[in-house]
């Protein structure tokens, strides 16, 4: 499968998120093409800020592999990572991070700057299905505003 078919089953879960009256953010864990973890926000849900996709789903590939390193995963996120969650993923020693919409207002950028908050041997690429991730997120906040 390619990046794109892999972000289009991390999208379906940031519907669910959108569905269930959250941050529309999905992600998905892949190692050696099998889908390990698929998670979407669910910070109302659970009232904890830090129920982003990204936390919940390296805890659910954690679980899944029994361990706490994931050098030969990729994350699949619809949204570009913000600094906690890349924190977490430094910590994952995740192999590959794959994102969809840029967050100019709360992504790792804002922070980082050009400083990267990943592991060093982590692969990063923006802008998979930038305009629909970009799209389902902006709806959203209309919805909400």
């Amino acid at each position: 499968m390619t990046d794109e078919k892999y972000m289009q089953l991390a999208y379906q879960e940031a519907q669910k998120a959108f569905d269930a009256d959250e941050v529309p953010v999905g992600a998905i864990v892949v190692i050696q093409h099998k889908i390990i973890a698929r998670a979407h926000n669910q910070v109302e849900l659970l009232n904890d800020s830090t129920a982003h996709a990204e936390i919940l789903a390296l805890t659910s590939a954690y679980n899944s592999l029994g361990s706490k390193y994931l050098p030969d995963a990729t994350l699949y996120v619809t949204t570009e990572p913000c600094l906690m969650c890349s924190g977490a993923l430094y910590w994952s020693k995740i192999g590959r991070i794959v994102f969809g919409a840029y967050d100019d207002k709360n992504g790792y950028r804002k922070v980082a700057g050009k400083n990267n908050p990943f592991h060093p041997k982590t692969l990063l690429t923006g802008g998979v299905m930038e305009e629909e991730c970009s799209a389902l997120m902006k709806s959203f906040f209309k919805k909400k505003r």
